[in-house]
């Protein structure tokens, strides 16, 4: 409690009567008061006298609410005035009672209870809005933080779900792909077989027709002879001869073609099992090639420079080749015409290999080369991509303990590096997709 009044005895009055029951300062002007009131321990409340030199109570009270500090303390103004002007310009100044001198002990310790249980009261009020704000940013930041949390797990989920539709759809083609090649390869294999066998019978006329000949040009009768050598004439039997030979060599081609297709298309359909195996990388770069080749062959030129000395490594073959043709697609996506695809391989020490797959399309630009592996990112059109290519594939290439890298010029091309090792183990092929899935 802080009593402020200029007269001595007066204020060792009013300290008396709340001796007994409170804690008191005193002050004997305005700038004492402001020093106790703003000090180290403020007072719950402040018993302030308004005439007083120097300063005056209105002038002490304008400046204790212009303090942080002091601003909230209950103010009691006590007074010899007693016109009803004055104690309605104390109220309005801001004081919360106005007492009128000589004051009698029992009325002042009422009114200054009253103002101490009210001081009180604000004060726990203040304390509890106050913990309460505190709960309410705590909740608030654990709701947002859950929030964030939740949306974390949603987009990770619709991610999941993509990758699983996208899975679901290569697990689909791949089983079209298998059912197409097997249809084609039954056809085929009949075509073969069929023209193998026009071959043996095309010889075996073309001996006939040669005995013939012979037999001909002996007949007695030289105006039959005649006729069948103009019938031969008609025919064009030579380049039929040469020309029949050709077609057949061409068509055995032709089907040598369309079986290796197949081929690669059952390959490439094939899922395989969890079991890790040695496989040739150049084999399924080429089974890779054969499949997008319609793609390419109008728009570019592809140059193989593989390693002679490149060893067989160990992984999932079928999953390898999804990345390779990836890049092959995306390779040729780059290129609008007359471009080349660089395919380069090669030993990487004793344990590693690498390949290069370099294109001499449009480039990536720096911004977008930050992006390329994010799941969903792509620059094509709505409707042209999913985003989820390079995203699969470094997520193979990890699981593989591998790496891979691109650098890119914009207008120049790009080049995509893979560093794989030849050996895995089953146990860091697991580790990798549990910390991939």
């Amino acid at each position: 409690m802080l009593v402020v009044d200029d007269a001595p005895f007066n204020l060792k009055m009013i300290a008396a009567m709340l001796a007994k029951d409170y804690q008191v300062l005193t002050a004997d002007c305005g700038q004492q008061a402001l020093d106790l009131a703003t000090g180290p321990t403020p007072p719950d409340l402040i018993l302030l006298d308004v005439m007083m030199p120097e300063m005056d109570g209105y002038q002490v009270l304008a400046r204790l609410r212009q303090h942080p500090q002091a601003c909230n303390i209950p103010v009691i103004f006590l007074t010899a005035m007693t016109e009803l002007a004055e104690e309605s310009q104390g109220l309005e100044s801001g004081a919360v009672d106005y007492l009128t001198k000589p004051v009698h002990a029992s009325i002042l310790l009422a009114r200054v209870r009253t103002q101490i249980e009210l001081k009180q009261g604000r004060d726990r009020l203040r304390d509890q809005n106050a913990q309460l704000e505190q709960l309410v940013e705590q909740r608030t930041a654990h709701l947002r933080a859950s929030l964030e949390e939740q949306q974390m797990l949603n987009d990770k989920l619709a991610e999941t779900q993509r990758h699983l539709l996208q899975a679901d759809k290569m697990a689909s083609l791949g089983q079209l792909a298998a059912g197409v090649a097997h249809e084609i390869n039954n056809p085929v294999s009949f075509v073969n077989t069929n023209l193998g066998a026009l071959e043996r019978y095309t010889e075996a006329m073309f001996a006939i027709i040669e005995a013939a000949d012979k037999a001909a040009a002996h007949a007695p009768d030289s105006s039959d002879y005649a006729v069948y050598q103009q019938i031969k004439r008609d025919k064009d039997f030579e380049f039929l001869r040469e020309d029949v030979v050709q077609t057949l060599s061409e068509s055995h081609d032709g089907l040598a073609r369309v079986r290796k297709i197949v081929a690669d298309l059952k390959s490439y359909a094939h899922r395989g099992s969890d079991k890790l195996e040695f496989f040739s990388v150049h084999d399924g770069i080429d089974s890779t090639l054969n499949i997008v080749w319609n793609d390419l062959k109008y728009k570019c030129t592809v140059d193989k420079q593989y390693a002679a000395d490149l060893p067989d490594i160990q992984g999932y073959p079928s999953q390898l080749n999804q990345v390779f043709m990836n890049l092959l697609v995306n390779a040729g996506h780059a290129i609008e015409h007359n471009g080349k695809i660089t395919i380069t391989t090669e030993r990487d020490g004793e344990e590693h290999i690498k390949i290069r797959i370099s294109d001499t399309g449009s480039g990536i630009s720096p911004e977008n080369l930050a992006h390329i592996f994010d799941p969903f990112f792509t620059t094509k059109p709505v409707g042209q991509g999913t985003g989820l290519g390079l995203a699969l594939a470094i997520k193979i290439i990890h699981k593989h303990q591998g790496h891979i890298s691109c650098d890119s010029v914009v207008g120049a091309g790009t080049t995509f590096t893979l560093r794989l090792p030849t050996h895995l183990t089953l146990a860091d092929v697991l580790a990798e997709t549990d910390d991939t899935v």
